[in-house]
């Protein structure tokens, strides 16, 4: 019961405080009034965010580290190995799946060589691949079971105020990575590089898809993938953060000059 509703339902009680508080009845009310005026403020200040999530700048600078296109080129090439390796006749897929492996190349032509930087959002991922939510995240799952991902997941703060929630989950920063028993199955040509007559096609696609993904960046996380976690990265963050609060108010403030004029 609401606590609002409980109290009037007691204020609305025909006896005495003295009657009521003899027989123990004023004091459970009351009890159940603040119980029930306590739980409303816990639902309120509840934070939504998964167990074991980081702060926003926190975390990266220990997670992220610069790659290069060999070195991604090669944990592709060893997961489609291992893949081949593990798959059974008779089964569609191996170990890791079709969807992992699109994943995966969806990560290597996103990813930052200069820094590492990798975070798209869920949505996005699904939305590139036109797969659904469900097989994103198994195909993450068995990637990171078999030792070819990692992440992290994180939170940032909220600009409520008030009993509202103060901080929000946001994308997990993920890593690629490359097990030794993966490298193995490659064998000498573990540190082949790419045919030059891909390189060009390849490049392409990576730029074409990289522009893709800073369009659905805000200026915040637009600074800190061009800049990384440098001094710089950083305080450009800050000040496209600050860019991006001033416009969200602005477009409020004109949504409710328009319904004003629009009810008037």
């Amino acid at each position: 019961m609401p606590a609002d509703t409980a109290l009037l339902e007691f204020e609305e009680q025909d006896m005495s405080t003295t009657t009521a508080a003899t027989g123990g009845t004023f004091f459970k009310r009351l009890g159940g009034v603040i119980s029930g005026a306590c739980a409303a403020d816990r639902e309120a200040g509840r934070t939504p965010i998964r167990r074991n999530s980081r702060r926003v700048g926190s975390c990266e600078a220990s997670f992220w580290h610069g790659t290069s296109r060999q070195e991604v080129q090669r944990i592709l090439r060893a997961a489609q190995r291992y893949e081949l390796e593990g798959k059974k006749p008779g089964r569609r897929n191996g170990p890791l799946g079709g969807v992992a492996l699109e994943l995966l190349t969806l990560f290597a032509n996103l990813v930052s060589f200069k820094t590492g930087r990798l975070d798209p959002s869920l949505d996005w991922i699904t939305s590139k691949l036109k797969r659904s939510r469900d097989a994103v995240v198994r195909a993450m799952k068995a990637l990171r079971d078999h030792g070819f991902l990692d992440w992290l997941r994180r939170f940032e703060p909220t600009p409520n105020e008030g009993r509202g929630p103060q901080v929000k989950q946001v994308s997990n920063a993920y890593r690629m990575l490359a097990p030794k028993r993966a490298l193995a199955l490659l064998g000498r040509w573990a540190s082949r590089p790419a045919l030059p007559e891909d390189e060009g096609r390849e490049q392409a696609d990576r730029s074409a898809m990289e522009a893709e993904f800073k369009a659905t960046l805000d200026l915040s996380s637009y600074a800190t993938f061009q800049c990384g976690d440098s001094p710089l990265g950083k305080a450009l963050a800050q000040l496209g953060k600050s860019i991006d609060l001033r416009e969200s108010a602005k477009r409020t403030e004109s949504l409710a000059t328009s319904y004003s004029y629009a009810t008037s």
